[in-house]
Parts: C-alpha cells; structure tokens; sequence
C-alpha cells in the first residue's frame, strides 16, 4: 500500500489545499502533489477536482479520505497501546440529538456505564437531521427512513400531537381542533435544510385541516420548543413519548385525542466495518435492548 500517498492524499483531503496539508506534514507542495498525483493513478480515479484555483473532492475522494484517517487513527491508537499498556482504548465518538439526549438518554447512559464501565465513550450534540458532519463512530439520528451505507436500526418512531400548557388548553373548550389550532401561536421545530412550517403543514393536512402554519416562532431543538410553550403560550407539535413526564405530572397538556407517526423517527447509524469493534458492538447491542424495553417503543 502506498502508505506516504495515502498520508499525503489525508492531509490535502482535511486542509482543502495542497499547500496547507505540505504545511501540515513538513514537506513540500511539489512533493504533495507528487504522492496525490500517483495515488490517484493507481486508483484510476480523480480524487480532487480544481477549479478555478479552489479544490474540493470528488465522489471517489471523499469515499477515500474517511476510510483513510479513521484507518490511520486507529493504527496509531494500536500502536500506543502495545508500547504503552497503561494507553486506555480509545474512546467511541457517539452523536446524540440534543433534545434527545437531554430527556431520554442521559439517564439510559448512567445505567451502560454502570454495566460496561471499562468501555469510553465521548458524546456529542447538535441540531441536525440526519448525520452530523463532524468525525464519529455511531450516531442517533432524528430523520426519515432513508438508504445509505451506515447500518441502520430503529429505535423508535416519533408519534406527535398538538400539546399546550394547561392555560392554553383552556381556549379549546367547544371548539373543533382546526378552530383552536386557528386561534393559537403556532410553535415550529426548525429542521435542517426544511422549510420551518413543514411539521405542522404536514400534520394539518392529515387531519383534513385547511389552514396552514406560516406564523409563529420556530427554535432549532424541540426541548426550546416545549419549554416556550409551557411558559409563554403556543402550541407545539410534541412527541408524546418523549414529553410523557410533562404531560403526566401536567405540564404540558393534549387538548385532543390526535396522535399520529408523522414518518420520523429515531435512528441508531453505523459504519459496517466497525461491527468488529468490541465496543461499538456492545454498545449497539445495549441499545437496541435498552430500547425494545422501553416502554413497547422500541424497534
């Protein structure tokens, strides 16, 4: 394997630019482009496209570059821990929603960590659908049934309907659901690259509604959503599920019988090379249990 190439190829592919990965190894950019030019010989494949003085990847590179450093870390990582018994085994980068993570799973980590204490694991949160973009092992998405190359499970699907506080609630006495969802501030979960009434248009067309949701306030994570409501007014579109505590000691309140799935749900992802990983496949296999037990939700 054509080990320098590879190096070169990894450093170019991070930086974006020939002579920010020389700059990054020590060598010269002549000698970058050298060992990219080679490698992408070999392959048959154009790795980088340039255009115009400005250098992206293409399909085939961006393939390449995260199996490579991931490849590289590891090796390293091994390395270190035969020199070095007293190196700790890496630690699993895992990706978690933030709502997520903040009503659900926080408690559910206390109890993996009391069973499996020996594995490491480095948590990371933010307000995406679908996969984060930064560098992780396993990631739990919020998204739609999609195709790609992560392994792919269940954990749950989202059921949604319309919950308010208790002041709120008080202005659908005697009126239909599409009346008082007329009357009311709207509250919006702005989803990444979506438009930000497309859960509540979506769900009013389901129930036969002819208004749509153009006005109110939309925030980034549905925790931020559900506490304006429960202390501001509005309504919003919750998941049952995962609000059941505040609807249960009455915080938040369902004017309606109206649940439906709304086609999102919660998605444990990745790569299938790293099923061999001792860790990450115990952690799979917790989760996928933990999840079948929670309270007949799971997948």
């Amino acid at each position: 394997m054509p080990l320098n190439a590879l190096r070169a190829f990894e450093a170019v592919g991070k930086q974006l630019s020939f002579t920010g990965g020389a700059s990054l190894l020590s060598v010269s950019q002549s000698a970058m482009s050298r060992h990219v030019g080679a490698l992408e010989d070999l392959l048959g494949k154009q790795l980088f496209e340039r255009d115009s003085g400005r250098l992206s990847l293409t399909p085939a590179g961006q393939e390449l570059l995260g199996v490579v450093g991931k490849s590289f870390e590891r090796i390293e990582q091994t390395m270190n821990a035969i020199r070095d018994e007293s190196v700790p085994a890496r630690a699993v980068r895992l990706h978690v929603p933030h709502t997520f993570l903040q009503l659900l799973f926080m408690p559910m980590l206390g109890e993996f960590r009391r069973e499996h204490p020996d594995i490491r694991l480095d948590i990371y949160s933010a307000n995406v659908t679908g996969l984060p973009q930064n560098e992780i092992d396993m990631a739990i998405v919020y998204d739609r049934p999609n195709i790609d190359d992560w392994v792919t499970d269940l954990l749950w699907m989202v059921r949604v309907e319309p919950l308010c506080s208790p002041e709120t609630a008080k202005a659908a006495h005697g009126k239909s659901m599409g009346a008082f969802l007329a009357s009311q501030e709207l509250l919006h979960l702005k989803l990444d690259n979506q438009p930000r009434e497309l859960l509540w248009n979506d769900y009013l067309r389901r129930n036969h509604i002819t208004e749509t949701a153009q006005s109110g306030l939309a925030f980034d994570t549905s925790v931020a959503v559900a506490r304006y409501a429960m202390a501001s007014g509005g309504v919003m579109l919750g998941d049952v599920d995962m609000f059941a505590p505040d609807i249960a000691e009455g915080r938040l309140v369902a004017p309606y019988d109206s649940v439906i799935e709304d086609g999102y749900g919660y998605y444990l992802k990745l790569r299938a090379d790293d099923l061999g990983d001792p860790a990450i496949a115990a952690f799979r296999s917790w989760l996928i249990g933990r999840f079948a037990d929670f309270g007949g939700r799971g997948g």
